[in-house]
């Protein structure tokens, strides 16, 4: 956060160095005062405006800052907030306390948004329909496009400013254990062994600790572009206990259909369609809710909603419109090799 940070007497030379130390990360600084307060921005723009109006590299920033400047109260930041400003172009944004001091500083040139979630990616299933490939190898360290599938998740994550991401372990997890030893754009991500095969959930448990109060649970061999903010900002607004993606299905039949009642026939349906969605494998829970995970047993996210539905807690659907494919079969495999070119 210090880089972006610069103190309104310094001069103008010195904004300009900082500026350009920044230049991939974005081309703003905070300027505070004495006391560390905000009292202004300064971008290159500001800096250029300022030298043709006749400013001398060696005058003080605060001769030529922007003193209209857009920033988040502390007790305000949300991500709804944070979406709000980007809306309007507003990317590079101040979080600041009532006294005006910086305790953060978001940069949406560099991230999407910055989610307040935990993430956990579940990679220990054994591919058995994509042999030979995954003979030697964990599908999730299958490559689509020069990339592991896995990694296609991992880094969408971190670009919605998740910072604790977190994957389960099992068929050949040693290969994907040593995949993340390092950690990927500054996200140290932490992996944990399933002892047994636990379901599509059942892994959760071995997870040592959740630093937020929404966790999103998928499964890592998915191909997909959902749109993670949008995600989390429709379970924060349905006030949900969890929501599972969806895919949605229409399904045309060209042929009459006969209505019943037994062996007789009450009618004809003409051309039915029918709308349906499906599990996409990508969920938000609450995180008092992973409570309800039973201990070293079996354990399919399906069976999580069910339980919740008979206590009569909130479970909602979220419509995942875009790229989505489920990297099961060969042929799935393929086609998420030609979508990749098109995925953003």
């Amino acid at each position: 956060m210090r880089k972006y940070i610069i103190i309104e007497s310094a001069n103008i030379k010195d904004a300009l160095i900082a500026i350009n130390n920044i230049t991939h990360d974005g081309e703003s600084l905070i300027v505070v005062n004495s006391d560390q307060q905000m009292v202004g921005s300064l971008t290159d723009g500001d800096i250029r405006r300022g030298l043709i109006a006749g400013a001398e590299l060696a005058d003080p920033v605060g001769n030529i800052m922007n003193r209209d400047f857009k920033f988040i109260k502390e007790e305000e930041y949300d991500v709804a907030h944070l979406k709000s400003f980007r809306d309007r172009r507003i990317m590079f944004i101040p979080i600041l306390d009532e006294q005006k001091h910086v305790v953060d500083v978001v940069n949406l040139q560099k991230f999407k948004s910055m989610l307040p979630i935990d993430a956990v990616l579940m990679a220990g299933g054994k591919g058995e329909r994509l042999r030979p490939f995954t003979e030697k190898t964990p599908k999730p360290l299958l490559e689509v496009g020069g990339k592991c599938i896995i990694d296609h998740n991992v880094d969408r994550l971190i670009s919605y400013g998740v910072q604790h991401v977190n994957v389960t372990v099992n068929y050949l997890g040693e290969q994907i254990e040593e995949h993340f030893a390092a950690p990927r754009n500054g996200v140290q991500i932490h992996t944990f062994r399933e002892p047994k095969f636990l379901g599509t959930i059942g892994s959760i448990k071995f997870v040592d600790a959740f630093y937020n109060d929404t966790v999103l649970v998928m499964n890592s061999d998915l191909f997909t572009n959902i749109d993670y903010e949008d995600f989390f900002l429709h379970f924060q607004m349905h006030d949900a206990e969890m929501s599972v993606a969806a895919v949605p299905y229409n399904i045309s039949i060209e042929l009459g259909i006969l209505d019943l009642d037994g062996r007789n026939i009450k009618g004809l349906i003409e051309k039915p369609k029918y709308n349906y969605y499906a599990n996409a494998g990508i969920y938000l829970i609450k995180k008092r809710s992973l409570a309800e995970i039973p201990e070293d047993t079996f354990f399919h996210a399906t069976h999580l909603v069910e339980k919740l539905i008979a206590q009569g807690k909130k479970v909602i659907r979220y419509p995942l419109n875009g790229t989505w494919i489920d990297i099961g079969t060969p042929q799935e495999f393929e086609r998420a090799k030609e979508l990749v070119k098109h995925l953003k």
